[in-house]
């Protein structure tokens, strides 16, 4: 009888090795919260076209939209845990919709973590017309134009207008928000001079500071971005640890096994070492996290001290989502 039950729990112990040897077995579906064509699906269909390389299946993508992210995250959380299907998200999916929005799942214990892929900071940003030459100018141009000035947010919640929230707690100042659809046309009437300020996505931001349609006046980052050397750190700028990105990463459904995790984990790893990707990654003004920070345990650590750090600020701010 001992025998039996010894031989028993040899073989269910090895049921999930086995199931992690097998996979993937068939197509797997990466689900993008967002609609095509925008700052993370372009890195989705970067990632996917390289993980189905190493993953000897297809990464399907596909877009699952609406409700700030939380129908597509809404869908990967109640999915089986068996790896088919896979969320790729971000600071604003599974950060900040979990103190804005009233959710029917919970953005980390739902989710097992397998891998941060890329981190894009803010930039701070001005109209041409602004006066101020550094960032220690500009604050103090804001603190004496407070009734006037005005920042351009892509939308109730968004990066940019929590890190403009977070600048006014930092530097004691107020000034008003305007909110747009999305940040494209929120850029757009900066450079036209209709807004005095932003606090954009470098990605979105370099071509028009390099154009000279904007002025940059800092990162907010612990390190100059690779794609664009010559903008100071908010360290450097003289608005230290004003730090805040919007990070990307990939998430299974909450019980997936370990070893499903550890097949993703290392076609992401595979993935971001390949000099084709790294180069797409940093001409979209991405940064790749180091080595050391691309494992679930890395991801799980920063994902629970991001929201340590943002949901205080959110929720007294009184910010709530749409």
């Amino acid at each position: 009888m001992k025998t039996l039950l010894a031989a028993v729990a040899v073989l269910l112990g090895s049921i999930p090795v086995a199931s992690g040897q097998n996979y993937p077995s068939r197509p797997i579906v990466l689900v993008v919260p967002y609609s095509a064509g925008g700052p993370t699906d372009t890195l989705a269909r970067i990632m996917s076209a390289r993980m189905g390389t190493a993953l000897g299946q297809t990464v399907v993508v596909e877009n699952v939209t609406g409700a700030g992210g939380t129908i597509g995250v809404g869908r990967v959380a109640r999915a089986a845990p068996d790896g088919y299907t896979v969320c790729i998200g971000h600071w604003g999916t599974h950060v900040v919709n979990g103190a804005i929005y009233e959710l029917q799942y919970d953005v980390l214990k739902d989710f097992e973590p397998v891998a941060m892929i890329a981190s894009n900071p803010q930039l701070i940003v001005s109209k041409n017309a602004v006066p101020a030459k550094d960032l220690k100018e500009l604050i103090a141009w804001v603190k004496a134009n407070q009734s006037k000035v005005s920042a351009g947010i892509a939308g109730i919640g968004a990066a940019s207008h929590i890190t403009g929230v977070y600048f006014q707690n930092r530097t004691g100042t107020q000034f008003e928000f305007v909110p747009y659809r999305g940040a494209g046309p929120a850029l757009k009437d900066l450079i036209g001079g209709h807004l005095d300020l932003m606090f954009d996505q470098a990605a979105n931001s370099i071509p028009h500071v390099r154009a000279g349609s904007i002025r940059a006046y800092a990162v907010t980052a612990k390190a100059r971005l690779a794609a664009a050397p010559e903008i100071p750190t908010v360290d450097e700028a003289g608005l230290p640890k004003l730090y805040i990105a919007i990070w990307h990463a990939i998430w299974l459904p909450k019980s997936a096994s370990r070893a499903v995790v550890a097949r993703l984990n290392a076609a992401i790893v595979e993935s971001l070492a390949d000099p084709a990707v790294r180069q797409r990654l940093v001409d979209l003004g991405q940064e790749i996290p180091p080595r050391e920070q691309q494992t679930p345990e890395a991801l799980a650590a920063y994902h629970k001290a991001e929201i340590e750090k943002w949901w205080p600020i959110i929720k007294a701010a009184r910010i709530k989502g749409d």
